[in-house]
């Protein structure tokens, strides 16, 4: 028997994500080892969308086959044949390194070997910034989505690093529309206290922020309840508060808070989770075998709307 604190919800991609991704020219999108149902089923979904050109690369005889499958015609498609999970992960990050394509993501292969291959200087992707991934999430019944970084790849985020996680998350947000964002840095409290590390961290990254990043309004720290909750924040008499109860997005201290965070958005709200990491020379699409076809397309929405390639 499920929990009852379980949504029934299915996750529903946002029409005006799609189309804001519709927008833009679709970014080439290198696949590395496509040959697996989900990244194929995602690729052609997303071409069909007009939000992709896929790059695909693994073995080539379970790549067409997959397509196959699919009834897809893909001969209209680069197809690079490689043997195993390293070579397909090294091949598609040297072809965005290159400019060969746009964007990088993540097919049937280990999240580790997949990484270790976008940070690898052979590679050509470093740009100096820090990797920050972002999730973009919304409900099933439309409205404003949230923002939640880092939640996959630091795991114990120092200040710099989250420093870089606003400016990422305020980028990226800009790009989807919103001018002048509220971002919120999340601890256990609103108030900065020495036992709490995370609400010492939040005011300092407050503070930081505030002289630092332009066009923004920040806050911090912040408990969960006072970053997304009007009724908290009445309650607790923070209306003065910019950012408190109306949220953009949630820098959060570590990776299991943020993994948990954005995880119940998804089980508990039905939320549709679009993940993205910044900082290199292309987005990179971190994609799970969890994931929904609805997170999928988002996602790759999501890289097309960073890449802004004009039509």
């Amino acid at each position: 028997m499920s929990s009852p604190f379980l949504s029934t919800r299915e996750a529903v991609a946002p029409k005006d994500l799609i189309a804001r991704a519709q927008a833009f020219a679709p970014p080439r999108v290198a696949i590395a080892r496509a040959g697996a149902p989900l990244p194929m089923e995602a690729a052609e979904d997303a071409t069909k969308a007009g939000i992709m050109i896929p790059v695909f690369v693994g073995e080539a005889d379970m790549i067409r086959a997959e397509a196959a499958k699919l009834d897809w015609d893909i001969s209209g498609y680069a197809l690079h044949d490689t043997t195993g999970e390293q070579e397909a992960g090294r091949t598609a990050a040297a072809l965005c390194g290159a400019g060969e394509a746009d964007v990088l993501m993540k097919g049937q292969l280990h999240t580790d070997v997949f990484m270790k291959s976008a940070v690898s200087r052979d590679a050509g992707l470093r740009t100096g910034q820090r990797f920050v991934h972002i999730f973009h999430i919304s409900h099933p019944d439309g409205g404003k989505p949230i923002l939640i970084s880092d939640a996959a790849v630091n795991v114990a985020p120092d200040l710099a690093t989250r420093q870089s996680s606003i400016v990422e998350v305020k980028k990226l947000l800009n790009k989807l529309g919103n001018a002048h964002p509220k971002i919120a840095i999340l601890s256990a409290t609103e108030s900065p206290i020495p036992a709490v590390p995370s609400s010492m961290d939040g005011k300092a990254l407050a503070d930081w922020a505030r002289e630092n990043v332009a066009d923004i309004d920040v806050s911090g720290p912040l408990a969960f309840d006072l970053i997304i909750s009007p009724d908290a924040v009445a309650t607790k008499k923070m209306g003065s508060d910019p950012v408190a109860g109306h949220a953009d997005a949630i820098i959060v201290p570590d990776i299991v808070s943020g993994n948990a965070l954005f995880k119940a958005f998804v089980y508990l709200s039905g939320g549709c989770a679009a993940g993205i990491v910044t900082g290199a020379k292309v987005p990179i699409l971190l994609t799970s075998r969890a994931d929904p076809p609805a997170a999928r397309i988002a996602s790759a929405a999501l890289a097309a709307i960073s890449c802004g390639l004009p039509k």
